[in-house]
């Protein structure tokens, strides 16, 4: 058997059986990855589009640039 014992010859059949096992168990692992994949970006893409819809985007306005609105309006104001 070469330089390996048994138990090394062993370890690699059990590791061959259960990745090429039958009933094409790698291929329905890697179709359930893809289809959760798939889902994922799915549910993103529905969670970008419905954030778009129905939120209108803020701004925010520095305390100086507030200040300087306050006063422009008290010029106005005045005027």
């Amino acid at each position: 058997m070469g330089a390996f014992s048994i138990w090394h010859w062993l370890i690699v059949l059990v590791v061959v059986l259960v990745l090429f096992g039958g009933g094409g168990k790698i291929s329905r692992l890697m179709g359930d990855f893809g289809k959760g994949l798939k889902s994922f970006k799915k549910g993103m893409k529905e969670e970008d589009g419905e954030a778009d819809a129905t939120e209108e985007p803020k701004t925010l306005k520095s305390e100086s640039a507030k200040a300087t609105d306050q006063a422009s309006d008290k010029d106005k104001a005045a005027s």
